[in-house]
């Protein structure tokens, strides 16, 4: 699941940056990118060593008690900084290499730097490229990646290129004041998606 789940994002990614290139902020692309890009390579490592159950709802707390926070005091922002891409950018790296899931924080991230809405989804998607082409190749080696799911690879990308078309034409219509505050409910409620998934809880379930 992790390496097919890596594949589907490489091709997402790509469709993002094609419909969002005139967004890409090369600044925060580096800053956030690069120690992301190192991290995810740690993770992914880490990933066939280290049980991963408790950091899933860890990892979940934290993205509800941050989004929360941000909802609430709409006025509060950090500076796009080298530290405080540093930090965001690594933890996104590696909990994406560890978990599959990493775009959360990156968000977080970027939601705390108050970035303009195309320029939120180009330069997060042109980051993720880089960590899931990484952490893709991690996963190779690690046996993630099974060549009976290569017949996937067509259907990814169709979805990819569709989702990230429908996605623009959504976003088009977004107020930039609206764009922030939707971003952070989205991630409170990937959050509870993971506290449900850990508790073994289903939206399906009778």
């Amino acid at each position: 699941m992790l390496g097919i789940t890596a594949v589907f994002h490489v091709f997402s990614n790509i469709s993002k940056i094609i419909l969002f290139k005139k967004g890409l902020d090369k600044k925060i692309l580096f800053q956030i990118g690069i120690p992301a890009v190192v991290f995810v390579i740690i993770g992914a490592l880490a990933s066939k060593y280290i049980n991963v159950r408790y950091l899933q709802l860890v990892l979940s707390l934290f993205l509800i008690g941050l989004s929360i926070l941000f909802l609430i005091k709409k006025e509060l922002k950090f500076e796009a900084n080298k530290k405080n891409s540093f930090l965001g950018g690594s933890l996104s790296g590696f909990f994406a290499g560890l978990l599959g899931t990493g775009g959360a924080i990156r968000g977080i991230t970027m939601a705390a730097f108050s970035v303009e809405k195309s320029v939120f989804v180009a330069t997060s998607a042109a980051i993720d490229l880089a960590v899931d082409g990484s952490r893709m190749v991690i996963y190779y080696f690690n046996g993630y990646i099974h060549k009976h799911d290569l017949y996937l690879i067509p259907f990814l990308i169709v979805i990819g290129f569709v989702g990230s078309y429908i996605g623009k034409l959504i976003l088009d219509k977004i107020p930039q004041e609206k764009f922030r505050v939707l971003v952070l409910v989205l991630i409170f409620f990937v959050g509870i998606t993971m506290i449900l998934k850990f508790f073994g809880i289903s939206y399906f379930s009778e």
